[in-house]
């Protein structure tokens, strides 16, 4: 089966698929939107927590720049460095690296000689006198390096001590450094969010991350500026490389710093869990998922709704001339609903315009009747002279045999007997003529439509012999308002037609379901009566007139017989309808309303001149 063959199908399907799409794209857009905004986030959160670090590392060199000057121009050390007595000078360093709380306070004289080294214990065991500042200082200038040690990198600014400014005497060197370790790095990630990890020359120094990551960390050192991606444990950190800027001495002109290459360069690496900040993302995900399930379904329903909505005046109307192709009743009407908030106008417009057509059809076919009603008269006048002809004849030839003087008994026997029976044919003629041309009169009253289907076969029982008649009566079957006696003489008409196509098909009377009398009832208040025969079947070429006055197959027939079965069926508003194969059987389909109304509405009545009693 084609499921696209449906109008309703092809409608719900393009609706549902058109919602299903729009819904999808939409869900996809907003779900790109939201991880691009996240990612966005991620990074800048990436490149504040870098520039937070560097700002930081700046303030600090500049505030131990400025304190480095203003320690090293202090008379008290410069007189205890003019002694040239190291516990002298590390009585001196020491009450000024406790003020400092710097991690490395270191003194040298002229030559380089350490007169006072105080280093904190992460940052003890450097061998800081063979720092580059410290030969720079001894020239004149300043200098800023950093430099590895066992617990962190030292970031160390060395300034020269000297005498009389006007002609500078170099007296020493005085070096203060702050260490960049696991402390510094967690407070940097407490303010951050972020973790950190600070390496040199290759090297991972210090970090928040566990010690058993940092060969992982090792490679991100060479990708200064660049947002790198890299997994740790079950997490995905992304990672961003910041050089630590070296802030040295302007060198006068003509001078070059030989020493620059011998410093190494220190980096800062900022990580943040991609796995982590997106986890609120896999809810948001799950919630679009629902939503667009959902929707999906809301989408659905809606669509079926509409698409039931678009096709419901096609399948009334289909429905309508099913049944018209079923019953053969071509006046059957659309019920109309009246006005409502969710009326279709164009399914309202439709109806009536198909009821419009349906009682054109009406009046045609009463217009139509009447105009075989015309023709049937003519007809019947030539038929009626014909039947009326043969017997009169009969009788004028024996009241010529009774004028003779002397008649034999047995002549006259015969003359008078062929005189009552052609009376009696004459007068059989005369009556079907007349129940067939005369206004039916109908007298309406309640009754069981099963109790009359009961009683008519008892007729056809008790009259005559042959196959017996099987009945499925529905107890379902409402009380109808009808002429009940009409009724009968119709179904015993029926029954008798039908009893003689079965006796007429070898071995078919032998069957327990050779006739079939059943009743249902219908819906729209109506009720079927069927009577089925397994009998000979009527040819192809006669089923059309089997409703045509004076047509029978039977050389004894009259051919009126369901002629005025038909005007008493259309007279009580109902239809009849016959089936038939040759050799198979006929089924008689008889449909009446529940309460009956003889009316001239209908093509029998306008023909056969209906009236109610």
């Amino acid at each position: 089966m084609n499921i696209f063959s449906s109008l309703t199908n092809r409608i719900f399907l393009g609706s549902a698929l058109l919602a299903v799409l729009s819904i999808a794209s939409a869900i996809y857009m907003v779900n790109a939107a939201v991880t691009a905004q996240a990612e966005q986030e991620l990074q800048r959160g990436l490149e504040e927590a870098g520039t937070l670090i560097e700002e930081n590392r700046r303030v600090q060199v500049e505030h131990f720049s400025r304190e480095a000057r203003l320690i090293a121009d202090l008379p008290r050390l410069k007189a205890a460095m003019s002694e040239g007595d190291p516990p002298t000078a590390l009585g001196v360093a020491k009450e000024y690296q406790q003020q400092l709380d710097a991690d490395l306070f270191l003194v040298t004289d002229r030559h380089g000689r350490v007169l006072a080294r105080l280093a904190s214990a992460g940052a003890a065991g450097g061998a800081y006198e063979e720092l580059p500042g410290v030969r720079q200082a001894q020239a004149g200038r300043e200098a800023s390096w950093f430099w590895p040690h066992p617990g962190g990198v030292l970031q160390v600014v060395t300034v020269p001590i000297w005498i009389d400014p006007t002609h500078p005497e170099i007296l020493g060197t005085l070096s203060i450094g702050f260490s960049l370790d696991d402390i510094v790095a967690a407070r940097f990630r407490s303010l951050t969010n972020s973790d950190i990890a600070f390496g040199v020359n290759g090297t991972i120094q210090a970090s928040t991350l566990p010690a058993t990551w940092w060969p992982m960390l090792a490679p991100l050192l060479t990708h200064e500026g660049a947002s790198t991606t890299v997994a740790l444990g079950d997490d995905e950190y992304v990672a961003m490389t910041r050089a630590l800027s070296r802030d040295r001495e302007r060198l006068t002109a003509g001078e070059t710093d030989h020493s620059a290459s011998a410093t190494p360069s220190a980096m800062a690496i900022v990580l943040r869990s991609r796995t982590e900040r997106l986890r609120f993302l896999n809810a948001l995900h799950t919630m679009l998922l629902v939503t667009a399930g959902v929707a999906v379904l809301a989408a659905t329903l809606l669509s079926y709704a509409i698409a039931r909505t678009v096709t419901r005046p096609l399948g009334a109307i289909t429905a309508t001339m099913r049944d018209m192709a079923t019953t053969g009743d071509l006046t059957r009407k659309i019920p109309v609903r009246a006005r409502g908030r969710w009326e279709d106008e164009d399914a309202r417009l439709l109806a009536t315009t198909f009821n419009t057509m349906t009682e054109s059809i009406a009046r045609f076919q009463r217009e139509a009747a009447q105009r075989e009603r015309l023709s049937s008269l003519g007809r019947l006048s030539t038929v009626v002279a014909h039947e009326i002809r043969n017997p009169l004849m009969i009788i004028k030839a024996a009241l010529r045999t009774l004028r003779r003087a002397s008649v034999p008994q047995a002549d006259f026997r015969a003359a008078v007997t062929d005189i009552d029976e052609e009376t009696a044919r004459l007068n059989r003629i005369v009556t079907e003529v007349l129940d067939f041309a005369k206004p039916i009169k109908f007298d309406l009253a309640p009754a069981d439509v099963n109790t009359v289907c009961e009683d008519a076969v008892r007729a056809v029982r008790s009259g005559t012999g042959g196959p017996a008649v099987l009945t499925k009566l529905d107890p379902a079957v409402p009380r109808t308002v009808m002429d009940a006696e009409r009724l009968r003489l119709t179904l015993v008409n029926i029954l008798t037609n039908a009893k003689m196509a079965v006796a007429a098909r070898e071995g078919a009377s032998a069957w327990t379901d050779a006739i079939v009398l059943a009743t249902a009832p219908l819906k729209g208040d109506r009720i079927l009566i069927e009577i089925r025969d397994r009998g000979a079947g009527i040819a192809a070429e006669d089923l059309g007139r089997v409703f045509d006055p004076f047509f029978t197959t039977r050389r004894t027939g009259t051919g009126l017989g369901l002629a005025i079965s038909r005007n008493i069926i259309e007279g009580m508003g109902g239809t009849i309808a016959v089936q038939s194969r040759p050799g198979a059987g006929t089924d008689v389909r008889i449909e009446l309303p529940v309460i009956c109304s003889a009316s001239s509405s209908s093509p029998a009545a306008a023909a056969g001149g209906v009236t109610t009693a």
